[in-house]
């Protein structure tokens, strides 16, 4: 394939410096109850980076307020999309003068202005910078943003656009000692993850500019738009998110039409990707979304491992994954890779990158 394309030309990562087992988390809130204590230690999750309400004078927890959840979501988020964003720079040997484009994505908070003229100020980038925020659109959010990016990076060739996903999931939880709540609070991380996009001509060597993006699909299952959502809590005074336990079977039932659909056209069949880059959503989802698609434990490998190390970053996951892959050093030239995040709605986003 020849001519302009948009294409992936670095990542970037960041995470708190605080990270816990599932264990270290039930005792930092001297939860004993054996169902939810079975809920943490069977998640396939191993440690998360998280930011834990300090300690009260008699050494319990205290429960945070919203507006302290707020400033959290705030402060948090903007030093680790700092991070992330000046990582992903460095990586690719950019400046921050380079910047022309930064869409903020973020799930945990509501926040006016916005992670982009925050990160503008913090980081010093140029006034004239063109921004985007997608507020709120839960895990799959990072493919739903990617996509004007890469319409950008089209319209502007040669400009960087930088896409940052800011998640400070410790800044939106409820811990009431429900088995709702438990679920919820045994599964997400705190993280942050960007990545630059740039259309320039088609060279001799695309293999070391990164994958171009080729092609997005999504799907939307209207009857489950309950089935995920963070909404308002009256009893406790804050937004708390609720996951149905359906939602593997759903998004795994529904894996298999939208896949197909991004790859009608191309001449590709599933056998052909080489690379999957799916959403750490929990370890059933990741196994629901496996044997839809009837992929290996191998193919899924990158997607364990980020939930195992990190939790569900929300919509960064699929990106520490992409991170992973990078360092792995394994995708050739020619190879072709499916990104997929899934979230409220209920939906599946996906995209298709060739290398």
């Amino acid at each position: 394939m020849t001519g302009l394309r948009p294409r992936i030309v670095s990542v970037g990562t960041a995470v708190p410096s605080t990270s816990y087992t599932q264990q270290e988390v039930l005792d930092f809130f001297g939860v004993d109850d054996p169902a939810i204590t079975g809920v943490f230690l069977n998640s396939a999750i191993e440690r998360r980076h998280l930011t834990l309400p300090p300690a009260a004078a008699d050494g319990s927890r205290r429960a945070e307020t919203q507006g302290e959840l707020l400033r959290k979501h705030r402060a948090n988020g903007i030093e680790m999309g700092s991070r992330a964003v000046e990582e992903c720079l460095k990586r690719e040997g950019a400046h921050l003068s380079d910047v022309r484009y930064l869409c903020c994505v973020t799930s945990t908070g509501l926040l006016t202005p916005g992670f982009s003229a925050r990160l503008v100020k913090e980081l010093g980038l140029a006034t004239s910078c063109s921004r985007l925020d997608v507020v709120g659109m839960g895990c799959n959010a990072g493919l739903n943003a990617l996509s004007p990016v890469s319409d950008w990076a089209l319209a502007h060739p040669g400009q960087l656009g930088v896409m940052v996903c800011i998640e400070a999931c410790s800044a939106a939880y409820v811990f009431d000692g429900t088995m709702r709540t438990s679920v919820v609070n045994s599964l997400f991380g705190d993280g942050a993850a960007a990545i630059g996009v740039r259309a320039d001509p088609a060279t001799a060597e695309p293999e070391a500019e990164g994958p171009a993006l080729v092609k997005f699909a999504s799907t939307m299952m209207p009857e489950a738009i309950e089935a995920m959502r963070y909404d308002w809590d009256d009893d406790q005074g804050k937004f708390s998110f609720y996951l149905d336990r359906d939602v593997p079977y759903v998004v795994g039932a529904n894996a298999e039409e939208v896949v197909d659909r991004l790859l009608a056209g191309t001449g590709l069949r599933r056998s052909d990707i080489s690379h999957w880059l799916i959403h750490s959503g929990g370890k059933k989802v990741i196994d629901s979304v496996r044997v839809n698609l009837g992929l290996t434990v191998h193919d899924v490998r990158h997607t364990t491992g980020v939930l195992k190390d990190y939790g569900n970053l929300s919509s960064g996951s699929f990106l520490f994954s992409y991170n992973r892959l990078l360092d792995e050093g394994l995708a050739n030239s020619g190879d072709h890779g499916v990104l997929m995040t899934m979230g409220p709605g209920s939906t599946i986003e996906t995209a298709l990158v060739q290398w």
